[in-house]
C-alpha cells in the first residue's frame, strides 16, 4: 500500500509538475532526489529550482517535511510558488515514509540527522545559500520543523502548521489517554508507513497503564517544548499555526510554546479541526495561513519589508462569527480573568454558575456507565462540520440525564461575553473507584435549552482513595468564542467521551462536593 500509493502520488506529481514548468518557463523540477543519512538511510525528496538563474548567485532555501502518512509530494503548489519567487524548494519524505527507507522514529535524533544529511546535500549540490534556510510543514512535518530549528543551527527560521507544542499532550494529556486518535495515528501507520515499533509499543502502555513514565519520557524528549530553550538561545524566528478544533494537537500547547518562545515570532489559531484551515493553500488555492507564511519567509529569508513583523503577533478566528481578533502578545494584558462558583443541584433544576462563593453544604452525584447527552461528537468530523460549515456540536441541555450527568447554568448574560483563549474548572468529587474520569463541557445555551459546544477538558485519576475528597483540574481546549447577550453559559460535567479511553468500563459514582471550604470554580479566560 505505501508504495503503491507513493508511485500513484509520483506519477501525478510529474506529470503536474511538468506542466507547470514548462507553462512557466521559470522553474525546473526534479523528483529523483536521493540523499543518504548519516546511518545509511535513503531519503526521497523533490526539488524545484528557479530557472533563470546566474551561475554565481546563492538563493534563499526552503525545506518542507512531509505530514503523518502523507509523503515529499504533499507540497507541490506551495512548493513550485515559492520556487517562482526565487527560492530553492526541497520537499522530503521523513524516514519511514514514501520511498524513504528506515522507520519512523517520531523526531527523534535519526530525524534530526536525516535535516543535518538534507543541507549538507543542498550546499553540495545547489545555489542554496546557506545562511537563509527556512523549514516548514504540517501536522508531522510541523513537530519536526520545531524539532529541526531547536537542535540544527544552520536553519534559520521555521513555519510550523497544525503541529504540537507537547507530544505527550497530544498522547496523553490530563492523564487521559487519547484513544481516538492514537488509534487513527498508529492504523495509519500501519497501512500507509513503516513505523518504529516502540511507537505502538508506547501507545499500547499508555492504554494499559503501565510504563507511563516511559512512555512519557520518550514523548517529551519529541516535543518543542523540551527544547525551547535551544530556539530561544539562537533567538530563532517562529511562526506558528494551529486550529481550535485540532482535537489530535489542541491549540493549548501550542500558545504555551509561543508565550515561551522569547525571539522573533507569530501565532494564528484558526477555526478548523487538525491541519484542514491550511488544506486549500496545498490545492494553490488562496489561503489565510499559505499566504502568512509566505510574508514570513520572505521577511526572514530574503528582507522583503512586507510589513509582517508589524502585525499584531497574536490572532484568533471567533468560532461564533469566523470573524478575527488579535492581541500583541499572549498571554495578553487585554484578556482577563473571571471566576464563578458552582452551586448545588436541588431535587429540581440543574446546578448554578454564579458570581458569589457557595455557602451550603451538599452532595450531588453522577454514575458512570453510559454516555450522558453532553459530547464531543463523532471524532474528526462533528469538529470539521462545526469549523467549516457552521454545523456545531448541539445539545438539547433539559434532556441532559441527571444520573450519569450534571448540568450549571448562569443565569441569562446581559452583555456578550467573549472567551478567549484557555478557561479552567476545578472542582471537588469524591470517587468511589480508584480509577475515575471527569468530562467537562463548555456550552452556549439558548433561552430554549439548545447548548452549542465551545469547549471541553478532561480529567482522570488512575489511583484514588475510594470516599475520599479530592480537587480536580480541568483545562478547557483554547476557545475563541462570543457568548450572545440574552443566551446562558452553560457548563456539563460527565465521565465519558468517544474522544478518550474511559477510565473504567464498569459503573462508579462521583460524587461531587460542595460546602464554604472546597469551592468549585470555573475561571473564564475572557475579553471585558
Amino acid at each position: 500500500m505505501k508504495k503503491f500509493t507513493t508511485l500513484a502520488l509520483g506519477a501525478f506529481a510529474g506529470l503536474v509538475c511538468s506542466q507547470s514548468a514548462l507553462a512557466a518557463e521559470s522553474v525546473t523540477f526534479d523528483d529523483q532526489i536521493v540523499i543518504t543519512s548519516a546511518d545509511g538511510t535513503e531519503i526521497a525528496a523533490n526539488l524545484f529550482t528557479p530557472a533563470a538563474t546566474s551561475s554565481n548567485a546563492s538563493l534563499p532555501v526552503i525545506i518542507f517535511i512531509n505530514s503523518w502518512a502523507l509523503e515529499e509530494h504533499e507540497y507541490l503548489a506551495q512548493a513550485f510558488e515559492f520556487a517562482q519567487d526565487g527560492y530553492i524548494v526541497l520537499s522530503y519524505s521523513a524516514r519511514g515514509w514514501g520511498q524513504s527507507t528506515a522507520f519512523a522514529t517520531v523526531g527523534g535524533p535519526e530525524d534530526m540527522e536525516d535535516l543535518s544529511a538534507i543541507i549538507d546535500w543542498l550546499d553540495a549540490n545547489t545555489q542554496a545559500d546557506i545562511s537563509n534556510i527556512g523549514l516548514s510543514g504540517i501536522s508531522y512535518g510541523a513537530g519536526l520543523s520545531l524539532l529541526g530549528i531547536a537542535n540544527e543551527p544552520r536553519i534559520k527560521t521555521a513555519a510550523a502548521l497544525s503541529g504540537w507544542g507537547s507530544l505527550s499532550d497530544a498522547l496523553y494529556g490530563a492523564d487521559t489517554t487519547s484513544l481516538a486518535w492514537g488509534t487513527i495515528l498508529i492504523g495509519s501507520g500501519y497501512l500507509l508507513g513503516e513505523i518504529s515499533s516502540d511507537i505502538p509499543a508506547y501507545f499500547a502502555d499508555l492504554i494499559a497503564g503501565s510504563d507511563v513514565s516511559e512512555a512519557i519520557a520518550w514523548a517529551n524528549e519529541r516535543s518543542p517544548l523540551t527544547h525551547v530553550d535551544k530556539i530561544n538561545a539562537r533567538n530563532a524566528p517562529v511562526y506558528i499555526s494551529n486550529n481550535f478544533g485540532d482535537e489530535l494537537f489542541k491549540p493549548n500547547s501550542s500558545l504555551k510554546l509561543y508565550s515561551l518562545l522569547t525571539g522573533p515570532k507569530r501565532i494564528d489559531v484558526n477555526q478548523g479541526i487538525h491541519a484542514s484551515a491550511e488544506a486549500t493553500g496545498l490545492l494553490g488555492l488562496p489561503n489565510y495561513v499559505w499566504d502568512n507564511v509566505h510574508d514570513w519567509f520572505d521577511f526572514w529569508l530574503k528582507g522583503v519589508d512586507n510589513g509582517i513583523t508589524e502585525k499584531p503577533p497574536v490572532t484568533m478566528e471567533l468560532q461564533s462569527s469566523n470573524q478575527r481578533v488579535a492581541f500583541e502578545g499572549w498571554p495578553s494584558g487585554s484578556v482577563s480573568t473571571k471566576t464563578l462558583y458552582l452551586g448545588p443541584r436541588g431535587l429540581i433544576g440543574d446546578g448554578s454558575l454564579r458570581n458569589s462563593p457557595n455557602t451550603s453544604t451538599y452532595t450531588n452525584s453522577i454514575w458512570s456507565g453510559a454516555d450522558s447527552i453532553a459530547t464531543t461528537g463523532i471524532p474528526i468530523l462533528s469538529a470539521a462540520l462545526d469549523a467549516h460549515i457552521d454545523l456545531g456540536v448541539s445539545a438539547w441541555l433539559p434532556a441532559a440525564s441527571d444520573i450519569n450527568s450534571i448540568v450549571y447554568e448562569t443565569s441569562s448574560l446581559s452583555s456578550s461575553l467573549k472567551l478567549r483563549g484557555v478557561s479552567t474548572l476545578d472542582v471537588w468529587v469524591s470517587p468511589s473507584h480508584s480509577k475515575t474520569q471527569v468530562v467537562a463541557y463548555l456550552y452556549d445555551e439558548d433561552a430554549l435549552g439548545n447548548g452549542k459546544l465551545i469547549s471541553h477538558g478532561v480529567r482522570t485519576l488512575h489511583n484514588a482513595k475510594p470516599g475520599q475528597d479530592v480537587k480536580l483540574s480541568i483545562e478547557f481546549v483554547a476557545a475563541g468564542y462570543d457568548v450572545p447577550a440574552g443566551h446562558r453559559l452553560a457548563l456539563v460535567l460527565d465521565t465519558a467521551d468517544p474522544l478518550y479511553q474511559p477510565a473504567t468500563l464498569g459503573v462508579e459514582q462521583i460524587n461531587i462536593r460542595y460546602s464554604s471550604s472546597k469551592q468549585s470554580v470555573l475561571t473564564l479566560s475572557y475579553d471585558p
